[in-house]
């Protein structure tokens, strides 16, 4: 309780400080009229089910699973095994698993390396350039089942396209002829920069990860078959695809697809107010705008509160800039870090924003690729502070 009324108080919802933890509003709700002194009034079901297994039928299945012809058997093939060869049916295999389970008795037994399941790193950035997320989505080309290629490149903090191109194929070199040029055109050394993706082939490419052991970026991959490992490249590729401009027939040749696309991430970046990031562009974020653009914008709203009060329940909506932004967070912490984010933004002061590069088109392109193999960091300056 006391972490949900911390959230509340520094502007964060009720009900998604609730979810975060796991709980429904009604619940919480339930025990402050109960009090800190409440005991827990669940008791768990008072009857067994009908269909239970008897202590004789439960014994006799742990008998026939540690027999010496079946006890290196998974229930899997216990249950065919005896329905073959004894013409006995004792459970089903997940009643099987069940009983194993509660008797301690499912270990991993083979040589292999039992499987594990862990969490992707939680990757923070507080400021542009340091976590970029990427992916290669498919566009529809002119004949069935041929598709142009779209590469993109997002910055998680500022949610600004770094860097996109189209192509006729899926490659590690292109992908990283595409980050090399990024780097050239924003001036920028990637040294420490995080850089994650999904585990496509592209991705994990022996072309991509030298050029970025050489560069000294750090590679972030997602779980195999683990989309949501990777939400901000699914997001935008999610927005790009159902936009109301977005074509109806597929793409007749690359040139199409590459002008289409120059065009939404130009929108993107400079029209586009993000959800995520209090209603403003993502270059407004990343060249370090917002801060002014969100102090207009509070200023307004309490001007039209004071001008007609009785129509406001509560304060003005919360226009703090988002302070962090996190890659596959632990969700076990999600409510300590919102209730200390909301905290340190209202108590950070403004900071000067970055020199936005002139002369500089908004999107990749095939052209910026690099024609000598010199080490880059020789033509690329020191990231900005």
């Amino acid at each position: 309780m006391s972490l949900v009324e911390e959230a509340v108080r520094a502007g964060a919802r009720r009900e998604v400080a609730a979810q975060t933890l796991g709980l429904t509003v009604r619940t919480l709700q339930r025990w402050a009229v109960q009090g800190p002194e409440a005991e827990d009034q669940r008791h768990g079901p008072h009857t067994s089910p009908a269909n239970k297994l008897s202590a004789a039928e439960r014994q006799r299945l742990l008998t026939v699973a540690n027999a010496p012809e079946y006890r290196d058997l998974s229930p899997k093939q216990i249950v065919p095994r005896l329905a073959d060869e004894q013409g006995v049916f004792l459970a089903s295999e997940s009643t099987f698993y069940r009983v194993l389970r509660d008797e301690k008795q499912l270990v991993h037994r083979q040589r292999s390396r039992p499987a594990t399941r862990r969490r992707p790193r939680e990757q923070v950035a507080t400021g542009p350039n340091q976590v970029w997320s990427w992916d290669i989505s498919w566009l529809p080309g002119p004949l069935r089942g041929t598709f142009f290629y779209l590469y993109l490149i997002v910055d998680v903090w500022s949610r600004k396209i770094v860097g996109g191109v189209v192509h006729e194929e899926e490659s590690s070199e292109l992908a990283s002829e595409l980050f090399l040029c990024i780097c050239q055109r924003l001036g920028l050394d990637p040294e420490g920069l995080v850089l994650h993706a999904d585990n496509g082939s592209p991705m994990k490419g022996s072309t991509l990860l030298a050029t970025l052991q050489r560069l000294g970026v750090i590679p972030s991959f997602s779980r195999p078959g683990t989309s949501s490992d990777n939400p901000y490249s699914e997001a935008l590729f999610r927005t790009l695809k159902y936009r109301p401009e977005y074509p109806s027939l597929p793409f007749a040749t690359l040139a199409e697809a590459r002008i289409w696309v120059a065009a939404f991430i130009d929108w993107y970046n400079t029209e586009h107010r993000h959800s995520a990031i209090r209603y403003v562009t993502p270059d407004e974020r990343h060249y370090g705008q917002e801060g002014a653009v969100l102090e207009r914008r509070r200023r307004l709203y309490e001007a039209a509160r004071r001008k007609h009060p009785e129509r406001w329940s509560g304060t003005v909506r919360d226009w703090t800039p988002v302070a962090t932004v996190r890659l596959n967070p632990d969700p076990k912490q999600a409510v300590a870090h919102a209730v200390g984010e909301v905290n340190a933004a209202q108590r950070q002061q403004s900071t000067p924003a970055l020199t936005r590069e002139l002369g500089s088109p908004p999107y990749g392109d095939s052209r910026c690729r690099r024609q000598d193999h010199t080490d880059p960091k020789q033509h690329v300056a020191h990231r900005a502070a």
